[in-house]
C-alpha cells in the first residue's frame, strides 16, 4: 500500500474529522481530499507525470501540505527546498533534481526567477502561489478535472526527495520510496505512541524529514495538522492554546524558545502531553526545563537521519537525559573505530563502552538506497550494507546509545579527544547563556583550541565567571575552554542545527562589550 492509499483509508476512515487547520482556514478529510485530487488533475495538465520531480519552496501552510498529498496520489516526486534560500542555491537544486516544475510563494519570486532562468526551467513551469492570473497556483488548479486515476502501485519507486542541510558542502539529494517513507512514519508514531486524532504543531519544515514525518503520522491516524509557517514562541504558544494541541515534535532549538519565552505563562499548555525532540542533542538543563513547563506522559529523543529515518529511540527523557536509546524497531546499530585516514569497516567495532561511529544496517525498512547522482558520496558512507551516520557516540552500561556529537566536532587538545557537546551541556546550565556552541580551532601548542561561542543572557556575564561555573559544575580541568568569544547569535540552519563551520569560517556577529578571550 501507498502512501496515498493510506491517506484514501483515513479519508474513508472518518471523513468529517478535522484534517488540518492553517490560521482561519480548516479542512475536514473529506473536503482536503477533494481540494488534493483537484490540485492533482490541475498538475497532470500541466503536462507532469509519474516520475518527475516537483520542487517545492514553500512555509509550512496548508497549500504546501496539499501539495505533498497531491504529489503522492499522481506518483511525482515531491522535491521540497528550503524557502530562504538564495538564487544561487536554488538555481543548483533545480538543475540537480531535473526539476520539472516548481512552486514557490511570493517571498522567494525575485530569487525564483533567477534560479529558473539560470537552470534553464520553462516560466510555464513556474508556479506561483501567491498570485493570481496566469502561473499561479489558482489558475493551475483552475477549472481542471479532479485527479481519478490510480495512485502509484509500485513500492519501491521515488515519493519523495529531501535535500540534506548541506553543513558538509553543496546539499545532497536523498530519495526516499514509497515503502521507506511509509515504514518510517508507521515507526515513529508507534514508538512515539501516537493517538487516534492527535493534534500536532506542523511547524517543523516540510523540506526536512521530521516536517515529513509529522504531516503523515498526524495523517495515518486521523489526527489535526495545525500549520504554523515560520517558528515564532508566542505564536507557537497561542496555537497550542486555540487549538488544544497534544503532541510535538521538534527540535531543540524550537523547545528552548518555547520553555523561555518571557510570556509563555500567559498561555494555556495544559493540552500538550506528548513531546519529542530530534535533529540534535537537548542539553540537561533544557530537558529539565521542559519537564516543568509541561505535564508530559512521555518525553522522547527520537534519532534518526534523512537517509536512515529510524536508527534508536527513548522514550524516557525525564528519567534518562540525554539518552539516545535502543535501536529502533527493524534497526540494528554498531560502534566502530574512526579513522580520518582510511575508509574504517563496518567489522571494526570497537569494545563496550568506547566511544566511535554510529553506522546502521541498511536492510533497515526505512533505509535510503544512495544519494542522488553523488557516488562520491555513496562510497562514504555506504560501505557492506552498513550506513555511516558520521555521528559519535557509544553504549553505555546499560547498552543504551550515548551520542557525543560529530565525527569532525570531536576536538583533540593536547592529545585528549574532548566532545564539544559534553561542554556545551555544562555551559547551557549557566544562567546567564542563552546559547553555545563550542568548536576546537587551530593552536600550536595544543593542536587544537578547545573555543567556545557564548550567545548571552546577561550583560554581566564574563569569560572568568564561565570558567569558574565549568570548574563548579565538575568539568574536567583539560575540557575547559580555553577561549571564549561572545556572539549576537549562535549560527542555526533553518530547521535550528547548529551550523559549528560558520564559527571556523568567521561568519558571525562579535559583541565587543564583552571580554572576549579567543
Amino acid at each position: 500500500m501507498t502512501l496515498a492509499r493510506m491517506f484514501a483509508a483515513a479519508v474513508a476512515r472518518q471523513p468529517e474529522a478535522t484534517a488540518i487547520v492553517d490560521g482561519e482556514r480548516r479542512l475536514s478529510y473529506g473536503d482536503w481530499q477533494a481540494e488534493i485530487l483537484h490540485l492533482a488533475g490541475g498538475l497532470r495538465t500541466r503536462g507532469l507525470g509519474p516520475g518527475d520531480h516537483l520542487v517545492a519552496v514553500l512555509a509550512n501552510r496548508m497549500e504546501m501540505a496539499t501539495l505533498y498529498w497531491a504529489c503522492q496520489y499522481l506518483g511525482l516526486i515531491f522535491t521540497p527546498f528550503n524557502w530562504r534560500a538564495s538564487a544561487r542555491e536554488m538555481a543548483y537544486i533545480l538543475t540537480d533534481a531535473e526539476a520539472k516544475a516548481v512552486v514557490y510563494e511570493q517571498r522567494s519570486a525575485e530569487a525564483m526567477v533567477m534560479a529558473a532562468a539560470e537552470a534553464g526551467l520553462a516560466a510555464d513551469m513556474l508556479i506561483n502561489m501567491d498570485r493570481t492570473g496566469a502561473g499561479s497556483f489558482a489558475a493551475t488548479i483552475g477549472s481542471a478535472p479532479s485527479f481519478e486515476g490510480d495512485p502509484p502501485r509500485d513500492e519501491r519507486a521515488t515519493s519523495l526527495m529531501l535535500y540534506t542541510s548541506g553543513t558538509t558542502g553543496r546539499p545532497k539529494g536523498v530519495p526516499r520510496s514509497y515503502a521507506a517513507e511509509q515504514y518510517a512514519a508507521l515507526a515513529c508514531l508507534a514508538q512515539l505512541h501516537y493517538r487516534h486524532g492527535e493534534i500536532s504543531l506542523g511547524v517543523m519544515p516540510l523540506f526536512h524529514t521530521m516536517g515529513v514525518r509529522a504531516l503523515l503520522m498526524s495523517s495515518f491516524l486521523n489526527g489535526r495538522f495545525v500549520c504554523q509557517p515560520t517558528f515564532d514562541a508566542e505564536t507557537a504558544a497561542t496555537v497550542i492554546a486555540r487549538e488544544g494541541v497534544s503532541a510535538l515534535f521538534l527540535v531543540p532549538t524550537m523547545f528552548h524558545d518555547l520553555v523561555h519565552h518571557p510570556r509563555t505563562d500567559e498561555f494555556d499548555l495544559s493540552s500538550v502531553r506528548n513531546i519529542a525532540y530530534a535533529g540534535m542533542s537537548m542539553t540537561t538543563a533544557l530537558i529539565e526545563a521542559c519537564t516543568d513547563k509541561f505535564k508530559l506522559d512521555l518525553f522522547s529523543n527520537y534519532y534518526g537521519s534523512s537517509e536512515v529515518y529510524s536508527l534508536s529511540v527513548c522514550t524516557d527523557m525525564i528519567g534518562r537525559p540525554g539518552s539516545a536509546g535502543r535501536a529502533c524497531i527493524g534497526q540494528t546499530l554498531r560502534i566502530v573505530a574512526t579513522d580520518n585516514e582510511r575508509l574504517v569497516s563496518p567489522d571494526e567495532v570497537v569494545e563496550g563502552g568506547e566511544s566511535g561511529e554510529v553506522i546502521a544496517n541498511m536492510a533497515s525498512p526505512d533505509a535510503f538506497g544512495g544519494y542522488w547522482k553523488r557516488p562520491d558520496a555513496d562510497q562514504k558512507s555506504i560501505r557492506d550494507g552498513w550506513y555511516f551516520t558520521g555521528d559519535l557516540g557509544r553504549f553505555d552500561d546499560e547498552g543504551e546509545l550515548q551520542l557525543q556529537g560529530r565525527v569532525d566536532d570531536m576536538i583533540i587538545s593536547g592529545g585528549e579527544n574532548i566532545y564539544a557537546e559534553e561542554v556545551e551541556d555544562v555551559l547551557a546550565r549557566s544562567e546567564q547563556v542563552h546559547g553555545v556552541a563550542v568548536i576546537g580551532l587551530p593552536d600550536d601548542r595544543w593542536g587544537e583550541r578547545v573555543t567556545a561561542f557564548i550567545e548571552p543572557a546577561s550583560q554581566d556575564i564574563t569569560a572568568a565567571a564561565l570558567d569558574a561555573f565549568c570548574l563548579d559544575s565538575g568539568l574536567a580541568r583539560f575540557k575547559r575552554p580555553k577561549g571564549y568569544v561572545f556572539v549576537r547569535q549562535i549560527p542555526r540552519s533553518a530547521s535550528g542545527k547548529l551550523l559549528r563551520r560558520h564559527l571556523r569560517t568567521g561568519e558571525y556577529a562579535q559583541l565587543s562589550d564583552f571580554n572576549n578571550t579567543l
